[in-house]
């Protein structure tokens, strides 16, 4: 069994724990493609199988999901807006809204105080985003 590989950055997503199922599954999809946009060099190359058929790639790294309630998230907000991290967001009015610019216009419209954070996803260095993390738990 070959060692497992200590990547020297993290890739964590941190939803609120009240969504419900789909939520955190939808959240947690549009919060990565932030990420993997932002930071392309975290995706792998292409994969294949046997017969050659091309598949996306991937990130090259685990993507750890962690849970808190409002509190924790709005702490984290401000410890990587501190930090200078990337960071994409999720607020509860996306969940009404339908498309790319009318989810913008929807975060646009509130301070970043008063953001009803659902979810967040971060990456840099290991230990910022763990201090970014703290008080959050990692997700059932």
């Amino acid at each position: 069994m070959t060692e497992p590989i200590r990547f020297p950055t993290k890739i964590a997503v941190l939803l609120r724990d009240d969504l419900a199922g789909w939520q955190r599954l939808n959240v947690t999809a549009f919060l990565v493609s932030g990420v993997a946009s932002a930071v392309p060099e975290l995706m792998g190359e292409e994969y294949r199988d046997a017969d050659g058929t091309r598949y996306l790639p991937m990130f090259r790294q685990p993507v750890l999901v962690f849970a808190g309630d409002r509190s924790t998230l709005a702490g984290a907000h401000t410890r990587a807006l501190d930090r200078g991290l990337p960071m994409s967001i999720f607020t509860q009015e996306l969940f009404a809204t339908g498309n790319d610019r009318d989810n913008r216009a929807a975060v646009r419209a509130v301070g970043r105080d008063k953001l009803d954070l659902v979810g967040l996803a971060v990456h840099g260095p290991r230990t910022a985003v763990d201090k970014v993390l703290k008080g959050a738990r990692m997700h059932p």
